[in-house]
């Protein structure tokens, strides 16, 4: 798969992590770009993540030059951390020929370590030298950690008679929740925009895709999502949502598909459950019930089993604070309804078996009191989630 019109890339391995393979990406639009991020909201905020937010503010949503490094995530690294972070972005915009403040860092690996900012110096000619529009590939594979494969996805899409595309990477497996996770994300499209309307965009996109999946209830340090345009696909500038349906269209459904390939990588993880909350009192109420489904060992573990324990569902609900109506409430697992009006149907447990034993198992919870609803995406929780994370750093 190669970058839309407007952007190369490239990966080296500057020998950042001990394992073999690339650990460092670059993404470069030569004649710059237009540009938004949304970012961890997590306190203990990476240095990355503090300067990449103050350059893209200082260039007033310009970038030309995006590094980013896997096997050390430089957060809660202090002074020393800061200056490692803004060595790496003063020499990139050397070798890309640009102001600082229109280079992006990122980072992610281990936190609490500073960032081996020599490593990479010493690699970025080599990454320039490499740069093409069909270094996607090797971008993918750079930034994963315990990633179990790259994820990649495309769209494309029409308006006044042009085409364009919209093309993203992702990495993220563990530490992963709402108002972001453990993860980065890099979405490149050659379609004409203002940093306005792409901000307005991603959010849209990141409020149904990476702010709405779970796979342990964890968020991380520098957890990004930025945004990149070109315009090399021509035509004027896209600048209110409404003459840019096609693009928020192709940008949902990009960041829909690289937030269920995250939950799906969930370290270990065999199924996926796609929880809707319908009925809820208020949508934030819906999204605690969602939330406190997603994050229940109980639930979770059960799902790994494929057993269809739905008592461990509705418990979940009941202790997430939103208001419940405890003889109108219901629950499907796919097809099969498994409560109705507050008490259980007469299933078929062969059938409700089934429905847990999918790769994506459907759940669908009506709360009873009202009209608002929510989704999440969540993993379930085995063995191999915990020997993953027991041996993280070993």
């Amino acid at each position: 798969m190669r970058l839309p019109k407007g952007f190369v890339g490239s990966a080296v391995r500057a020998g950042l992590r001990k394992k073999p393979g690339l650990d460092v990406a670059l993404l470069v639009a030569p004649d710059g770009a237009n540009a938004a991020a949304v970012f961890t909201k997590n306190l203990f905020q990476a240095a990355p993540v503090t300067l990449s937010r103050a350059a893209l503010k200082k260039s007033r949503g310009r970038v030309k030059a995006v590094v980013v490094n896997a096997g050390c995530a430089n957060a809660v690294s202090g002074a020393a951390g800061e200056a490692a972070a803004k060595r790496v972005q003063v020499r990139a915009a050397e070798l890309a020929g640009c102001p600082r403040e229109e280079v992006f860092v990122a980072s992610t690996g281990v936190i609490g370590v500073v960032l081996p900012d020599e490593k990479i110096l010493a690699f970025l000619p080599d990454a320039f030298a490499r740069l093409s529009a069909g270094g996607l590939e090797a971008v993918s594979r750079a930034i994963l950690t315990t990633d179990a494969a790259p994820k990649v996805a495309q769209a494309s899409f029409s308006w006044r008679g042009r085409r364009a595309r919209v093309v993203g990477v992702a990495k993220g497996a563990g530490m992963i929740h709402p108002n972001m996770a453990t993860m980065l994300a890099f979405v490149t499209t050659d379609a004409p925009a203002t940093p306005a309307l792409l901000a307005a965009a991603l959010k849209e996109a990141v409020d149904g895709s990476f702010n709405a999946i779970s796979v342990d209830g964890d968020t991380s340090t520098n957890d990004t999502v930025l945004l990149v345009a070109s315009g090399k696909a021509g035509g004027p500038q896209l600048k209110t949502m409404d003459e840019a349906a096609a693009f928020r269209a192709a940008l949902v459904r990009v960041c829909g598909e690289l937030a269920w390939k995250i939950v799906r990588d969930g370290e270990g993880a065999r199924r996926v459950m796609e929880i809707t909350i319908e009925g809820a009192a208020t949508e934030r109420e819906a999204k605690l019930a969602a939330h406190a489904v997603a994050t229940s060992s109980l639930v979770k573990t059960a799902l790994y089993g494929g057993d269809p324990n739905w008592g461990r569902i509705l418990a979940a609900i009941g202790r997430s604070g939103a208001r419940v109506s405890t003889r109108s409430v219901s629950l499907k697992a796919g097809r099969v309804v498994l409560v109705k009006d507050g008490a259980p149907t007469a299933y078929s447990e062969a059938a409700a078996a089934k429905a847990f034993a999918g790769e994506r198992v459907p759940l669908v919870a009506d709360l009873g009191v009202g009209s608002a609803r929510a989704r999440l995406l969540a993993a379930d929780l085995g063995h191999e989630y915990v020997s993953e994370n027991a041996d993280y750093r070993s």
